[in-house]
């Protein structure tokens, strides 16, 4: 599936534009403010090519691309903006309901700092490389260091600026009155003032009677957040209270005359004392209880990401680098991010799927650079104990970075290409604590194995291949070349054929979706014919509307996804008859689907069919009857054992 049919999918799987008041994106993710998160098809986008993982977390849906997530948030604004004008990455959720508030402030600190992200990453890496310059006593005092340390540093002076725009993007007010405000906060009266306290003995400045204390908000995080957020209510007021012919002169005039006053004589002191608190706290934390709250970060950095709650900490993180020139948080995430790149490595051992092999080394490499998302999703999550050896080997080095006292001097994607960055009570401990994250995570995997074998009396294939009881397990395909070879219980469930044609292994299907097993574990049939037929009793849970997938339900609980064809959806129905509809009960050998697989062939398209048991959580193992060969409709294909 190409990019922009997967943005058109997503659109409509999280209920249309008319139902979308947000959207922005990270490093991986899609993440969609929604005006009802109700009509978003967290199942449906779970099963969709091309996505990773879907899920509501922090007032937010979030879908999980991966490494193409930029392309497809561009081909999104795209559509949308072709239909319905720009969609802003406000987070507006339209009419107001009752939310929970731990929601509410993880979803307004997303939508802040991940549209400034790229500039924080950008300068952190400039820094990191002005570091190694200074530390190998090159180019000490030319102007090329010079340039290249202004470059590093321009964000955090001119933090106010940055997040003015973000923050009026995120209330849904004016972005230009929102950088004035960051101007009132960094204007040379300020900042110069606050500079010359020692000297000339004067910390106020007098307005009307009310002082204005000189402090200095060139690298400030919330003093402008408190000033965007109180405006975008004020700006409404004062709109309305002004007729119309006059608002476009006289409510920019009062609004700002109202609102530089109030943030520097309440709103930037207030948000300057409770930066200092929280920077000061942690610091304070991370000096009495310095080893437990490494290793207690350490550990829970990944489960952060996976729920999205890793952009809590961002504005202690810059406020820290900001005011202190260095933070104590960023080390715990390094150590976290490394310890699951040595899991997922561990799993490129362990596993003998080549399609795993394949995403588990890939998926590592990316790690050590920072993403994480790939391998936690696609690797150790899937199999569950190669994850939390992650977080174990996580949570150690990080105690062990707090121990020898490690901080990060700018804000960027926590991996080896950032660790010039980084400083401790010596460089060495930096390195060995990367080295160390990498090993144990590896070792700590091969030591807990892919599997759980209670009984010890699985199979050696069953063993490299499958977590049992893991939501996310992986399955075994048995290379056998008949049903008969297959031990069966009075407790297994047989899964007949829905079509005749060759039977290919899913790892053939050219689409990583399946082929990786993102989709749910399974097999692969080339058709001989046009027609698609139930494999046992149930109801129709899915019919796409471009007739080219199905999912269906068994009256046992069984749920499988029938996928005719490679980005067939880009056909848009045509070739394809459907005899069934959503919702409908369906009886084994029920004719569902008829299509032309000349015509599908024809127009470009592969007509390879996937067959993937989509709650494959539920059991104990999915076991394919063959890998290759003919079948015919109504004959075995998948076993399952509780």
């Amino acid at each position: 599936m190409n990019n922009k049919d997967l943005a058109k999918n997503v659109l409509d799987l999280v209920g249309g534009e008319q139902n979308i008041s947000g959207l922005t994106h990270c490093a991986t993710r899609l993440r969609f403010v929604l005006k009802d998160d109700l009509k978003a098809d967290l199942n449906a986008l779970n099963q969709l090519e091309g996505v990773l993982k879907a899920q509501n977390s922090g007032g937010q849906v979030q879908i999980v691309i991966g490494a193409k997530v930029d392309a497809v948030y561009s081909e999104v604004k795209n559509l949308t903006s072709d239909q319905i004008g720009e969609l802003t990455e406000s987070t507006d959720r339209g009419p107001k309901k009752r939310r929970n508030p731990v929601n509410v402030v993880l979803e307004t600190i997303a939508g802040i700092f991940t549209p400034v992200l790229p500039a924080l990453v950008g300068c952190g890496m400039i820094k990191c490389l002005a570091t190694v310059i200074t530390a190998m006593g090159y180019l000490e005092g030319s102007g090329f260091l010079t340039i290249i340390n202004m470059i590093g540093d321009c964000i955090f002076y001119f933090m106010p600026f940055f997040l003015a725009v973000s923050a009026a993007n995120r209330f849904k007010t004016n972005p230009y009155l929102a950088v004035a405000l960051a101007a009132g906060l960094m204007h040379p009266t300020i900042l110069n003032a606050a500079a010359q306290i020692a000297e000339t003995g004067v910390n106020s400045i007098d307005f009307l009677g009310l002082p204005i204390l000189l402090m200095k908000y060139s690298s400030s995080v919330i003093p402008i957040i408190l000033a965007v957020w109180i405006m975008s209510y004020v700006y409404p007021i004062v709109n309305r209270v002004i007729p119309k012919f006059l608002q476009v002169l006289l409510t920019p005039m009062i609004v700002l005359f109202i609102m530089i006053p109030v943030e520097l004589i309440v709103l930037g002191p207030v948000g300057s004392y409770i930066g200092d608190w929280l920077t000061n706290g942690i610091n304070s934390l991370f000096s009495t209880a310095g080893v437990l709250a490494g290793a207690i970060l350490g550990f829970f950095k990944p489960i952060m990401v996976m729920f999205g709650m890793h952009y809590a900490i961002m504005p202690i993180q810059v406020q820290q680098v900001a005011t202190l020139g260095a933070t104590v948080l960023l080390p715990t995430a390094l150590a976290a991010n490394l310890a699951q790149a040595g899991a997922a490595f561990g799993v490129f051992v362990l596993t003998k799927s080549k399609t795993m092999k394949s995403a588990a080394a890939s998926s590592g490499f990316t790690a050590l650079f920072g993403i994480t998302e790939p391998a936690i999703y696609g690797v150790t999550l899937k199999y569950k104990r190669p994850f939390f050896a992650g977080c174990i080997a996580g949570g150690l080095v990080g105690g062990f970075y707090s121990l020898v006292h490690t901080t990060a001097n700018a804000i960027s994607l926590p991996g080896l290409l950032a660790i010039g960055t980084y400083s401790s009570d010596r460089y060495m401990y930096v390195v060995i604590g990367c080295i160390a994250a990498v090993i144990l995570g590896f070792v700590f995997t091969l030591l807990a194995g892919i599997k759980e074998d209670s009984d010890g009396s699985k199979s050696k294939q069953q063993a490299t291949d499958k977590v049992n009881g893991n939501p996310a397990s992986a399955a075994t395909e048995v290379p056998s070349e008949s049903a008969a070879s297959l031990t069966t219980t009075s407790s297994d469930m047989l899964i007949v054929s829905p079509m005749t044609g060759e039977i290919k292994p899913i790892s053939e299907v050219e689409d990583q979706a399946f082929a990786q097993e993102l989709m749910g574990k399974g097999i692969a049939i080339v058709p001989t014919d046009g027609k698609v037929y139930a494999p046992f009793d149930g109801v129709v849970e899915a019919l796409y509307r471009t007739k080219h997938a199905i999912g269906l339900k068994a009256a046992n609980g069984v749920e499988i996804l029938i996928h005719i064809g490679v980005d067939t959806v880009s056909l848009k129905g045509k070739y394809f008859t459907a005899h069934i509809e959503q919702g409908q009960a369906i009886k084994a050998g029920d004719l569902l689907v008829e299509f032309d697989p000349e015509g599908i062939t024809s127009a470009g398209y592969n007509t390879i069919t996937s067959i993937v048991v989509t709650n494959m959580q539920q059991y104990g193992d999915v076991l394919t009857t063959a890998t290759n060969g003919p079948i015919r409709e109504s004959e075995p294909l998948i076993k399952l054992i509780p």
